[in-house]
């Protein structure tokens, strides 16, 4: 008996035999099973005044709408010494996208749109990226060389990223393995973009420029939480030496992936690390699904006797009542049905959650033939978009056997050969397996299609740049007083008994430094200090804004006060927000304002017998744990600075008992 085809049921079938379970529920025999393999290229913005090859000013952002002109440029692929393209190039080229830059005339000149060669390398950025090079125990290059990367997506007006390689083989120590470092290198950072909608494409430049540092790991991440580890790892590390900038899009990852039998993937500048672990997972069993596709495809036939057919549509002759294909008549919007042969069940098969492979053809056109979503409707969709009649006429238009898909695209006449050409290139790409791609994260842990992936050949010399010689004595002078490695840190804080929950905010904040200088100048417990940066400090400064003139040292300014003056520390968190806001005021103001008087034990317990006789009088039938916690109430705020709480409760207590 013939089982009836429903998209739904089989989309859910297919997650089934592809073994796909949700991060949560996955282990490590999951992703062994699959063979994930990950690496990383963390990029970091350096904290430097000026741009990498010109004077222009760094962390300065405008809106966008704030730009004195406007460059227009276009993709236009040249053919390489060895005879061929690069499929990115080719890509952009298919796009015919207007590439439009916004240039503000404060953060912008003219090197920047390649109408001046670069200036010398900027020093500052150079030492910062060598010290970084340093701490992650690279071996540093005896001599600098310039290069020229591709950039082939339009993000660079030049169609090239200047970049150079500083240290090679270097190591961190993760948790559980020691994890082996390619390279690291300085590079200028690429524009902004604004919006990429149809055939225009907007970028603003303020960003352009800013001297960037990349670090490659090895691929031996094997899970997602090694992954998110060797990210927060790396990030900590670059900011340990307090030299690089921080807030949104300053740090950002690529994230490699690919299982077994699949390629690699690039995950394009992930913002967040805690997006790291879903993507990756949904990455590796992205590919996994397609793998399967692939196997479902060719024991049915072979690609060299596969070919799409299309036909046009004439939207007279069909009652659309779906809205894009109403409007394409409005439009003078070309429609075309597409027949997939023996593609029945893979349209609707499982890739990713929420998506399906028709999504791989769709975001395909979005990109490449720069047709909007909606842009196709398909045969394996739950919602019927097509009436059964005007479905069976295009069935027999197209000639199409019982199991074939069928897709049903539109678009500007000069966009329908592109999507054509389009959608036979991804599905001839099945009999292949996974596409090398570059794929844009989505916040709910999924990606979609951004670019083919560049070229291995895309790095040539920079004959505008001189080689820049690294001598020892500069070396060893950028090797002092760097800051001690992130996993000693770690060791610390763990011999310390600080909890784990804190460690991620001190070492992202880079209060590690801080900590331990309170503690060893100072003599206060090193456990509570941290405690009180971990949980206390972080509160409060996701409650009140910033002042201009906070720093650290204030914080040190603060806790030697209440050294000298010797108060308990357990003041500190009512001085904090007053200091994280006012950060001029003189630490006695503060005092004052918080109404803080100097008190002895003695003077501190002394008012116990009679608040235990009042609350007799206003809680009768209360018993002596209640009064304790009553008392406790009353006396706290002016034991606080003076004592340590626990104390008074003790003496409350050995007082009523």
């Amino acid at each position: 008996m013939n089982t009836i085809f429903t998209p739904n049921k089989n989309h859910l079938q297919t997650k089934e035999q592809i073994g796909y379970v949700t991060r949560q529920q996955a282990t490590e025999d999951d992703y062994r099973r699959i063979g994930f393999m990950s690496g990383l290229e963390v990029h970091q913005q350096l904290d430097t005044k000026e741009k990498l090859f010109c004077h222009c000013p760094c962390g300065v952002f405008h809106k966008n709408g704030a730009y004195d002109a406007e460059i227009i440029r276009h993709m236009r692929p040249a053919m390489s010494e060895l005879g061929g393209y690069d499929g990115t190039a080719l890509m952009e080229f298919k796009t015919r996208k207007n590439i439009i830059y916004r240039i503000n005339n404060e953060t912008a000149c003219t090197y920047e749109i390649d109408d001046t060669p670069p200036f010398r390398i900027n020093q500052e950025a150079l030492g910062i990226a060598l010290r970084i090079s340093l701490l992650c125990k690279l071996n540093i290059v005896g001599e600098v060389h310039i290069t020229r990367k591709q950039y082939l997506d339009g993000s660079i007006p030049t169609g090239f990223q200047r970049t150079a390689i500083l240290g090679v083989n270097g190591q961190i120590q993760l948790s559980n393995k020691k994890l082996n470092l390619i390279q690291l290198s300085i590079e200028e950072d690429s524009c902004r973009e604004i919006s990429d909608i149809g055939h225009e494409r907007y970028y603003k430049t303020d960003r352009l420029g800013t001297p960037l540092i990349e670090t490659v790991t090895a691929p031996e991440l094997n899970t997602p939480n090694e992954l998110r580890e060797a990210a927060e790892y790396i990030r900590f590390l670059n900011r340990s030496t307090g030299l690089v900038r921080t807030g949104m899009g300053a740090g950002r990852e690529d994230v490699n992936v690919s299982c077994k039998g699949g390629s690699r993937v690039e995950i394009k500048g992930v913002a967040h690390n805690k997006w790291i672990p879903e993507l990756s997972h949904n990455e590796a069993f992205r590919q996994w699904a397609l793998l399967n596709i692939r196997k479902l495809l060719i024991e049915r036939i072979q690609k060299e006797d596969w070919s799409i057919l299309t036909q046009k549509l004439d939207y007279h002759d069909y009652n659309f009542t779906y809205a894009p294909l109403i409007e394409c008549k409005e439009k003078e919007h070309q429609i075309i049905a597409v027949n997939l042969p023996e593609f029945k069940g893979l349209l609707s098969h499982f890739t990713q959650p929420g998506q399906n492979f028709a999504d791989e053809i769709a975001q395909r056109l979005k990109v490449i033939a720069c047709i909007e979503h909606p842009n196709l409707v398909h045969s394996e969709q739950e919602e019927e978009l097509l009436s059964k009649e005007d479905f069976g006429k295009m069935l027999a238009k197209l000639g199409s056997n019982s199991n074939d898909a069928q897709l049903i695209i539109w678009g500007a006449k000069e966009d329908i050969p592109t999507a054509i050409e389009t959608i036979k290139e991804r599905c001839k790409m099945v009999f292949d397996g996974v596409p090398n791609e570059t794929r844009k994260s989505l916040p709910d842990g999924t990606t979609i299609f951004e670019r083919v992936l560049p070229g291995a050949d895309r790095m040539y010399p920079d004959t505008d740049s001189a080689p820049i010689p690294l001598s020892d004595e500069y070396i060893n002078n950028l090797g002092k007083d760097l800051p001690n490695d992130i996993c000693e840190r770690i060791n610390q804080m763990n011999e310390w008994g600080v909890p784990k929950d804190s460690h991620h905010f001190i070492l992202s904040k880079d209060l590690y430094p801080i900590i331990k200088e309170i503690a060893d100048r100072f003599q206060f417990d090193p456990k509570s200090t941290a405690i009180f940066f971990g949980h206390t400090y972080k509160n409060i400064i996701g409650k009140y804004s910033i002042h201009p003139e906070f720093n650290y040292r204030k914080l040190v300014g603060l806790f030697k006060f209440i050294h000298d003056q010797e108060l308990h520390p357990n003041i500190t968190r009512y001085l904090f927000p007053i200091l994280y806001q006012n950060p001029s005021m003189d630490f006695a103001s503060m005092l004052i304002s918080l109404k803080f008087k100097k008190r002895s034990l003695a003077e501190l317990i002394a008012p116990i017998d009679f608040l235990e006789e009042k609350f007799k009088d206003l809680h009768p039938s209360e018993n002596s744990e209640n009064a304790s916690h009553w008392i406790m109430g009353q006396l706290h705020r002016q034991a606080i600075g003076n004592i340590e709480l626990r104390e008074l409760r003790i003496n409350i207590d050995k007082r009523l008992n």
